[in-house]
């Protein structure tokens, strides 16, 4: 990829959602809500903290992770439409 977030920003791509209920009933794309799950696939050098010493990153490239419903910034790079955010609005790693 030709993008590489700054600070504490990471790049996620949203996870598609099931297209059936557990019932068996199938959601119309206009009913689907979109996924607050995703996949890291970049992620900063981390922020600086009051010293200028980097402060680690929590996340990793490959993490499958969930966010809030309106967390991020949508953008397409390369054709993939992906979510700009920072490290904080993710709110935990999957498995």
């Amino acid at each position: 990829m030709a993008f590489t977030p700054l600070h504490d920003r990471v790049v996620v791509r949203r996870v598609e959602s099931e297209e059936k209920t557990a019932g068996g009933l199938i959601i119309p794309d206009s009913a689907k809500e979109k996924p607050a799950e995703g996949e890291v696939v970049s992620v900063g050098a981390g922020a600086r903290d009051d010293d200028g010493d980097r402060i680690p990153m929590d996340v990793k490239a490959g993490d499958r992770v969930l966010f809030g419903k309106w967390s991020g910034t949508e953008v397409t790079i390369d054709g993939q439409e992906l979510l700009i955010m920072k490290e904080s609005d993710i709110m935990g790693i999957i498995g």
